[in-house]
């Protein structure tokens, strides 16, 4: 795949209490024929993750229509599972709601974190969304004691298919821990009720230590999936694999194309890449440098 870079789209800059910097994992979604809205995690001063959106021109994205002013989805209850900042996993219709899966932290005495899943779902075309329920609905089990981490959802013949991350230790580099994961998949015939077992999909290989936020795609010869590593070398970058069936997997990362820029707002970085299609174009938003502290941006698929 060849790219086409567009430059950086939205940078945040203290704009409010709860916008002070960073947009996280941002993920776009088609509003309607004129709107693609760009949902993704703001963090506060603290560092603590909320969800909002940034609206943008469907003919040129980098024309910036609108701003949510509050978040869409706040953090919850204290003591709940996401009572610490919220991520974007996935965003689907589903009839006339939008389904938002969310990764949520919470901060125990004795680990980093958690991050387990949950589900929001909204009734007003997506201004605000409303829990489906104060638990995850993707919740511990023996192959993510750390973490289960929905990140991409399609709906397909009734089935609710599911690709995730499993965090079942921590990796200590330079006396830090990191989160230690790969990419299962699993189904879902609610969306609600998962299992607690799923099929791996995508393993690490080599120096690599975590390999996750998998967005799939669905074409005429099978599936695409998209991705992010990380090495020991601290080598965060961008991955592609293609698949026949959405579980079995063979990595092509060198097809990616998303490569850092030599200078600008992703020169360290370009992760969590997702695409969207408006008419006969293809877009692919990523995070910049910081893992998204430097705003996010887009590119154009030319080849």
């Amino acid at each position: 795949m060849k790219w086409e870079k567009k430059g950086l789209i939205y940078c945040p800059n203290k704009e409010n209490h709860w916008i002070d910097n960073t947009a996280l994992t941002p993920q776009p979604f088609l509003l309607n024929a004129d709107t693609i809205r760009i949902y993704a995690s703001f963090r506060d001063a603290k560092g603590v993750g909320r969800i909002g959106y940034v609206d943008l021109d469907a003919k040129n994205p980098k024309n910036i229509l609108k701003i949510s002013q509050s978040p869409v989805l706040d953090i919850g209850e204290n003591g709940c599972f996401d009572d610490n900042g919220i991520i974007l996993g996935d965003v689907l219709r589903i009839k006339d709601k939008i389904y938002m899966y969310y990764v949520a932290f919470q901060i125990p005495q004795k680990a980093k974190f958690f991050a387990f899943s949950g589900l929001a779902v909204s009734e007003d075309n997506g201004e605000s969304f409303a829990r489906i329920q104060k638990t995850p609905v993707l919740d511990r089990s023996n192959e993510g004691i750390f973490g289960r981490c929905i990140h991409s959802v399609i709906y397909e013949n009734g089935i609710f298919r599911v690709w995730y991350s499993v965090i079942h230790q921590w990796t200590w580099i330079e006396n830090i821990p990191y989160p230690t994961y790969f990419i299962k998949y699993i189904e879902s015939k609610d969306g609600i009720t998962f299992g607690n077992e799923g099929k791996t999909c995508v393993q690490c290989v080599g120096s690599e230590y975590r390999i996750g936020r998998p967005k799939v795609y669905k074409s005429k010869g099978g599936y695409a999936m998209f991705y992010t590593s990380d090495s020991t070398a601290k080598e965060y970058k961008s991955g592609y694999a293609t698949s026949l069936d959405g579980i079995t997997w063979e990595r092509k990362d060198k097809q990616c194309g998303l490569e850092p820029s030599q200078n600008g707002f992703d020169s360290q970085m370009a992760c969590y890449p997702t695409l969207l299609e408006v008419g006969e174009k293809t877009y692919c938003f990523y995070g910049g440098n910081g893992m998204g502290k430097g705003g996010f941006g887009y590119a154009e698929l030319v080849q």
